[in-house]
């Protein structure tokens, strides 16, 4: 692996992400996309890579959640 690829990767920016709102009465997508980001229970929080994925994933169920940059 060269230097420049681990540069890159130590270098990736990170958001906090919190869940706020439950899941009771939502889609099954919705469901899934918060298990994908981690989380399953109000107020867990996880710290996740700033990827195009993950803005999708947050995107998607953002009422549900508070979004922090890490």
């Amino acid at each position: 692996m060269s230097n420049q690829t681990q540069s890159t990767a130590a270098e990736t920016s990170h958001v906090k992400v919190t869940q706020v709102g439950s899941p009771i009465g939502r889609r099954a997508d919705q469901r899934a996309t918060l298990i994908g980001l981690g989380l399953n229970k109000m107020h867990r929080s996880r710290v996740l890579a700033d990827t195009p994925a993950v803005r999708g994933m947050i995107r998607k169920v953002e009422h549900l959640l508070k979004v922090e940059p890490a």
